[in-house]
């Protein structure tokens, strides 16, 4: 989430300069999107490795750029920045020759006579604008989707994590020819200087609210969108579940990145003969990871911040909020904000569904838990609120988890593990209606890039003997085809 509502809105403080630089990019792309339609597998393939390549040489920066904003730990920064790239461009390189094909289609009944087949064709000119939360994999994930389709791309990342959008800056500039691949940093202001310009599509990832104004402003050109949204992601913990993976899989999950992923589970519902064991399992992984006290958590090098002042007083408000309605803190609840922005991990339990934890996404370390003994009370509940980005199901009962998956809707799901259908490249990830629109990752985000263009060739179709005039015969004929051919 990178831009307020307000913020994308307003044109203030916006530079002449600055837009005539922006407007002068977008025309040398245009020119050039038209040449890199022919672009050819071996072109696109060098690229993506000239990418990868340079992000896996430039790690230290990467490191220490994600630590300046947020103190990222080395290794999260690894498993969930620089791998996830690598996993993108590696997939791409060894896929792309057989994604460029184009697909055949065997005719119908109606087409008898007919050859036909699918062509997967740039987008032409794309603007990514990626989120600060994982401020190196959703900017260059999308990208190598956007290269491995034959495409030119406008950046704009999160000015919210200036120093990793200082550092992709440097890594595009030094890559990149700007009529290809071009970066503006700025704040929201720019963002909206983009979003005017006639782009053929826009892949977006935040918030749902953003989203809506991203949504409305390709509207005006009629530009395709991909969205990557959130929301309140749900899990289950059932009472056949193995109790210890699924808090061991919660607390990752949950507190890695300091709970600001877009999948991290939001709140979980566990059965009531289960419950206490699952609340002191969790704070035992807490504790295992990240220290006992609250003074060793904070000093844990494994342990994010938020990302802001701002976030933190919401996420802190929360909890605060939960608390006042009657909540029970079960762990964590430390908070120091003297620039620290530190939020301590977090459990809840007795949640009142009325309080502000249970209407707003968390994006932050806190884990509300609930209570059911029906299933079809959570299933319930699940189908009142939008549909969520990601479902967790932690069980033992295949039927129960069955049943979870026909009665409700999520952009993706997992069953007793947690944030891995990410990392799986031949699966489509990404939100349905509130929680996204389209999907990413390997051949999907491929596709997302490109247009599906459908060629029909004439061989010996009989398409003319049903043309005018409308004599006997042709009317015969025509009542025929409608009476026979599906």
């Amino acid at each position: 989430m990178n831009m307020t509502d307000q913020q994308i809105n307003s044109s203030a403080n916006t530079s002449p300069a600055q837009t005539e630089n922006i407007k002068r990019v977008f025309d040398k792309q245009k020119s050039n999107a038209l040449i890199l339609r022919t672009s050819t597998a071996d072109n696109r393939i060098a690229k993506i490795k000239k990418l990868r390549d340079a992000v896996l040489a430039r790690r230290e920066a990467i490191y220490k750029a994600c630590y300046d904003d947020f103190r990222k730990p080395e290794t999260e920064v690894d498993l969930t920045e620089i791998f996830p790239v690598k996993l993108e461009a590696n997939h791409a390189i060894q896929h792309l020759r057989k994604w460029m094909k184009p697909v055949n289609v065997m005719p119908t009944k109606a087409t008898f006579g007919t050859r036909s087949h699918i062509r997967y064709e740039p987008m032409g000119v794309n603007l990514i604008i990626s989120p600060w939360n994982y401020p190196v994999n959703l900017t260059l994930c999308p990208l190598v989707s956007a290269i491995a389709a034959g495409n030119t791309v406008m950046i704009k990342p999160s000015e919210m994590t200036p120093h990793t959008s200082a550092f992709l800056r440097e890594l595009i500039e030094d890559l990149f020819d700007e009529n290809e691949i071009a970066l503006f940093e700025g704040d929201a202001t720019v963002s909206q200087q983009l979003l005017d310009l006639p782009f053929n599509h826009i892949f977006f990832t935040g918030s749902p609210a953003v989203g809506k104004i991203v949504m409305a402003a390709a509207a005006k050109h009629l530009s395709k969108v991909t969205l990557e949204l959130g929301g309140k992601s749900p899990t289950i913990i059932d009472q056949s579940a193995n109790i210890k993976q699924a808090a061991k899989t919660m607390a990752f999950t949950k507190y890695t990145n300091n709970g600001q992923t877009c999948i991290a589970p939001d709140y979980v519902y566990v059965h009531h003969a289960v419950q206490h064991d699952f609340v002191a399992a969790v704070k035992q992984e807490i504790n295992r990871a990240y220290g006992q006290t609250p003074d060793v958590q904070q000093a844990s090098p494994d342990y994010a911040r938020i990302i802001n002042n701002n976030h933190f007083n919401r996420i802190k408000g929360l909890a605060d909020d939960a608390i006042a309605h009657g909540a029970q803190l079960d762990a964590g609840g430390i908070t120091q904000d003297d620039g620290e922005n530190f939020i301590s991990p977090t459990v809840l339990s007795n949640i009142d569904k009325t309080s502000k934890i249970m209407q707003e996404e968390i994006f932050g370390p806190l884990l509300p838990i609930l209570v059911f003994d029906d299933i079809n009370e959570v299933i319930d509940h699940i189908n009142s609120n939008e549909k969520p980005l990601a479902l967790y199901i932690f069980t033992k009962d295949q039927e129960l988890a069955q049943k979870v998956l026909n009665e409700t809707s999520s952009g993706d799901a997992c069953i007793n593990t947690g944030l891995i259908h990410y990392l799986h490249a031949n699966l489509p990830f990404g939100g349905v209606n509130h929680s996204g629109i389209g999907k990413s990752h390997g051949i999907y985000g491929f596709r997302a890039f490109s247009h599906e263009r459908s060629v029909v060739r004439n061989l010996f179709a009989p398409t003319l003997l049903l043309a005018p005039p409308y004599n006997k015969f042709v009317k015969w004929l025509a009542k025929s085809v409608v009476k026979y051919m599906s």
